[in-house]
């Protein structure tokens, strides 16, 4: 069958899939049957995929079976690429993480889905290609021990927090208000400097840990993490800023000081917000290999 063909077969299962509430007809009457979308390797599109499923706890595992062809499918490349997808299945729709699943673990995987499906044994009785399982990861921060991407956020809030204290502090300078503490302008520089050696530690973990690991396993998160390095030299330079912004309060336009606190605080969240969207998912499901900061009992 040829690509052409193949593509015109596939269209006409999503349009009845989605037409049905995950329902089609025909060979596939019955079956447990999802639509995975993922991003093209080659081409940066966004590909859809009916695939056969079978339900294990909470994850969902597809089998890149390519129908017992001696090469893997072309989703099974794309999500190799880049794990970020999004899954139909029934009514639902979800954004997952598709990681796949190895050694004795993928082989008990696959013996029993070929038990439910036997077609599934064939296919791998007729190549010498181990047929990857692939489990498909709900992408949610949902507070489980050592979730990276949970620590992420954590790390991040902690931050938010760190700069909307230091940025409180100075505009209660800027206008008179008594100040806790007797030398305010001393106290605000050593607070400056705590939260950007903290933001800059932090950024130098994910530069020399975190990202070059992700690149190497998912380089199709390659444009998000040549984004996050730009932003990085940004924040380096904003650091810089607000640590001379508070080292000449006194003599600052405190309109300008307000300005400038109010930029680099969005452009921080900003950043943040960013990166919790695009990796967050990920890093809960890759495991603690991945962490991005110290440790935190």
């Amino acid at each position: 069958m040829g690509d052409r063909l193949v593509s015109d077969w596939n269209r006409a299962i999503i349009e009845e899939f989605r037409a049905n509430g995950g329902a089609v007809g025909g060979p596939f009457a019955g079956a447990d049957l999802l639509l995975l979308t993922a991003t093209g390797a080659r081409t940066g599109g966004r590909r859809t995929t009916p695939l056969g499923y079978m339900a294990d706890g909470d994850r969902l595992l597809v089998f890149a079976s390519n129908a017992g062809a001696d090469h893997d499918p072309d989703w099974y490349r794309n999500v190799r690429a880049d794990p970020r997808v999004t899954v139909e299945v029934g009514t639902e729709t979800f954004d997952g993480v598709a990681l796949p699943v190895e050694g004795e673990e993928r082989d008990r995987l696959y013996a029993r889905q070929g038990e439910l499906v036997p077609a599934y044994a064939d296919y791998q009785r007729n190549t010498s290609r181990v047929i990857p399982v692939v489990a498909l990861h709900r992408a949610r921060l949902d507070g489980r021990a050592w979730a990276i991407g949970d620590e992420l956020v954590q790390i991040h809030n902690d931050l938010r927090a760190q700069l909307a204290g230091l940025r409180d502090a100075v505009l209660a300078s800027l206008d008179g208000r008594p100040a806790p503490l007797p030398d305010l302008r001393g106290q605000l520089r050593e607070h400056c400097v705590s939260v950007c050696d903290v933001l800059g530690e932090h950024h130098d973990n994910e530069e020399g840990r975190a990202f070059p690991r992700l690149e190497a396993q998912f380089p199709g998160l390659a444009p998000v993490i040549e984004r996050l390095r730009r932003e990085h030299v940004e924040v380096t330079g904003a650091r810089k800023e607000l640590q001379a912004m508070v080292d000449d309060l006194g003599s600052a336009d405190p309109g300008r000081v307000r300005a400038e606190l109010d930029r680099i605080t969005a452009e921080l969240d900003a950043h943040f917000a960013y990166e919790e969207e695009q990796l967050g998912a990920v890093l809960n499901a890759v495991g603690p290999i991945w962490r991005t900061g110290p440790h935190r009992s």
